[in-house]
């Protein structure tokens, strides 16, 4: 692998996967990490929170056509059981394992939960371009997954707010309680005395 000082930033696409995800915060719905080589260069690539929700759907096709990616998806269940960072790790081995060592690995932020091979840069997604096509395939796939959730529970606003917690979505887990997506784990002072319910 070609490693390389964290100032030069500059390289092949064919070089480097990036690696960022979506979905690390809310109290509902699964973590998508995505990880991302580009065959070649697409314009206006940036940090997925940076665009409009059009221009990341748009730039959503064009990185599917234009990589190599891979998406790992851990659903709400599998955050309860293992934690949400045993999550991240096993995100980030099976993106190595799918792409190889002869590459350069660039995650978003600053903690490579102990895989020594891959290099974090601090807001990666907006300096470099794999980097942020990894943040748009990870923010998209996984909002379309919110919206198919909010077709089956309506209650929740999820097409709203993705399962983030905004005052919408606590109040309406005080009126409905937990559904089946929801994090359970992920405890906030405000429902501390919410049940979980089986609602389809």
């Amino acid at each position: 692998m070609n490693l390389f000082n964290k100032d030069e930033l500059e390289l092949d696409l064919s070089e480097v996967c990036g690696i960022d995800e979506a979905g690390r915060g809310p109290l509902a719905g699964p973590l998508v990490v995505a990880g991302v080589v580009l065959k070649t260069e697409i314009k206006e690539l940036n940090d997925s929170k940076k665009l409009s929700p059009k221009k990341r759907n748009e730039l959503y096709e064009l990185i599917k056509k234009n990589s190599k990616y891979y998406i790992y998806e851990a659903s709400n269940k599998k955050i309860d059981k293992d934690g949400i960072s045993k999550c991240l790790k096993e995100a980030l081995i099976e993106i190595q394992n799918y792409f190889g060592k002869d590459i350069n690995y660039i995650y978003d932020g600053n903690c490579n939960y102990g895989q020594k091979s891959i290099i974090t840069i601090i807001k990666a997604d907006s300096k470099i371009k794999s980097v942020s096509a990894a943040s748009i395939l990870a923010k998209v796939y996984r909002d379309n997954l919110m919206l198919e959730f909010d077709k089956k529970y309506p209650e929740y606003g999820f097409k709203n707010h993705k399962g983030y917690g905004t005052k919408e979505h606590i109040e309406a887990i005080k009126k409905y309680g937990y559904c089946k997506i929801h994090r359970v784990t992920f405890k906030i002072k405000e429902l501390e005395n919410i049940e979980q319910k089986a609602l389809f």
